[in-house]
């Protein structure tokens, strides 16, 4: 007996989510990792590196900003239907420091139709609230990853 990805939500996202990080070289690059995912959620986190510090010695927003995007991008796609951003908006709270482990929770706020709407709230390894990200969705044609009946 197989288990039925098509009707296991979890499974689901977590084939997506797995189907995804291996063909990510960009968030693989930066050191993020796929801490969870679930429906409409991914949480994934990021060490900041010596080579991410701008000319004030504290991450660059453009690191924190494709932490938050990953995150958004892996908890839209969580469903399995390949899903992009259509528009986002980032607000810089907190510096992130060198070696600071950041953590990105993305929650999805609305899904209706093709179209969700996502908070991403990036934190540092205190709890410190860094940034807060909101992306808007759009669904495409298209399975992220191939499920076998």
């Amino acid at each position: 007996m197989h288990s039925d990805r098509h009707n296991d939500p979890q499974a689901l996202a977590e084939l997506a989510g797995k189907a995804m990080y291996e063909r990510d070289p960009a968030s693989q690059a930066l050191g993020m990792t796929l801490d969870a995912i679930r429906p409409g959620y991914a949480r994934m986190s990021m060490r900041v590196r010596s080579d991410m510090l701008n000319g004030h010695a504290t991450c660059h927003g453009g690191y924190i900003f494709m932490l938050a995007d990953s995150a958004f991008a892996f908890a839209c796609n969580s469903y399995n239907f390949n899903t992009v951003g259509a528009g986002c908006t980032i607000d810089y709270l907190a510096p992130g420091r060198e070696g600071d482990m950041l953590v990105a929770e993305a929650v999805e706020q609305a899904l209706l139709g093709k179209t969700g709407v996502y908070d991403v709230t990036v934190t540092n390894g205190e709890g410190r609230r860094l940034a807060l990200f909101r992306g808007k969705s759009h669904r495409v044609s298209g399975l992220v990853a191939e499920v076998l009946a």
